[in-house]
């Protein structure tokens, strides 16, 4: 994949201070507000790239209603994976923590169709062209009325605007685009208005370049 160690990158995700705290915070939040609005209904999600799991669990672990959720995590860092399904054991919703390539649509093959689709932390680290692949494939894993929660930074050229535009095309209506002021990463939040597509096997959605 890449060089990068992405079990130190995320330790930054502890850090007050830093700006990966307050997006951390935002996707909580969304993911929580998702829970909320679909309860008591059984919720299936899917989290690509999902690192240690600390958004969709670290929201778990503070809900009474977790047993509701089904998730399959999927990240391609061993001790990141490790680390998510050591923190997973402990909900009593259903965790599957995959160690693989999040790039693959053959991995979500039994995790298909979801309520609630994860893509954060991708977007900044593939292609633009990669970017587009994956929002496209997207409607590939949702449920009829799923939400995808996506995060990017805005640093110029800011790519935020054309990813907003390609979930509408998509065929996904905006529910929320959390852009800071003092900062530069965003969240976006999108739903899904037109039926959605079949899982289409053997395909590479994007490629992290770093």
């Amino acid at each position: 994949m890449t060089n990068t160690d992405w079990s130190q990158w995320h330790d930054a995700y502890a850090r007050p201070e830093s700006g990966l705290a307050d997006r951390l915070d935002a996707v909580r939040a969304q993911i929580d507000r998702h829970l909320d609005d679909t309860a008591p209904d059984h919720v299936r999600v899917i989290s690509a790239c999902a690192g240690d799991g600390r958004d969709l669990i670290g929201v778990l672990a503070g809900r009474p209603d977790a047993d509701r959720v089904t998730a399959l995590l999927v990240e391609y860092d061993r001790a990141l994976a490790t680390r998510a399904s050591e923190a997973a054991k402990a909900l009593p919703a259903r965790v599957d923590v995959r160690q693989a390539d999040a790039a693959q649509s053959d991995v979500y093959a039994e995790a298909v169709p979801a309520d609630l689709v994860l893509l954060c932390g991708i977007f900044g680290n593939v292609s633009d062209a990669d970017v587009r692949t994956t929002v496209e494939a997207t409607p590939q894993l949702c449920a009829p009325g799923a939400e995808v929660i996506w995060t990017r930074h805005r640093n110029d050229p800011d790519l935020t605007p054309s990813i907003r535009g390609w979930f509408a095309d998509a065929g996904f209506q905006e529910v929320a685009f959390v852009a800071p002021e003092t900062d530069q990463w965003s969240v976006g939040v999108h739903r899904l208005v037109v039926d959605p597509r079949p899982l289409v096997s053997g395909r590479s959605w994007f490629s992290f370049f770093r």
